[in-house]
């Protein structure tokens, strides 16, 4: 994905702007792996090989999804996915 297909895209729910987190991209600077995030809603959506993954939670598979949320746990900077939203985690007291 290039980076200036980011200012076309918005959350289909309720159409904010969406932020970029990059993990990977290749030598001309295109998003391979990374995530989109919806400031507003909280949703995230996967980037995988390039291709936003944006289609209404009814047809996203969390099963699918969580290999790539583990690998990417350090780059979630204590934030957890719930129901396809980025939430922040709560601290355990001890």
């Amino acid at each position: 994905m290039r980076l200036s297909t980011i200012n076309k895209l918005c959350c289909p729910f309720d159409k904010a702007d969406l932020s970029l987190t990059t993990i990977t991209e290749d030598t001309e600077k295109r998003v391979l792996e990374g995530w989109l995030h919806c400031s507003k809603c909280k949703r995230i959506y996967p980037i995988v090989k390039g291709l936003p993954i944006m289609n209404p939670d009814e047809y996203r598979e969390l099963s699918l999804e969580k290999p790539l949320l583990e690998k990417w746990s350090k780059h979630l900077e204590g934030k957890t996915v719930s129901n396809f939203r980025l939430i922040e985690s709560e601290k355990e007291t001890d």
